[in-house]
């Protein structure tokens, strides 16, 4: 799991902390309440997931128990992939 982890912390520094790793939050921090990602950066995540991982994101999967951390989204990865 670390390595998804590590595939998201570099795609959320990339894109949304423009490559300033110091800004990133921990593990279980909330990236919206910290002002890393906001509405329209969910469906970018979104995007990211589904073609990184090869799995679809549901309508109802796009809840904070899923999104709103690098440690909600590890766990969240690891379960669709098992799944699927």
């Amino acid at each position: 799991m670390n390595g998804v982890k590590e595939q998201v912390r570099d795609f959320i520094v990339a894109n949304f902390l423009f490559g300033d790793a110091f800004r990133m939050p921990g593990e279980a921090e909330s990236l919206i309440e910290k002002g890393i990602i906001d509405s329209t950066g969910i469906l970018e995540l979104i995007g990211f997931l589904e073609s990184t991982f090869d799995f679809h994101v549901e309508d109802a999967e796009t809840v904070p128990q899923n999104l709103d951390s690098v440690s909600n989204l590890a766990r969240y990865i690891s379960e669709k992939k098992s799944a699927g």
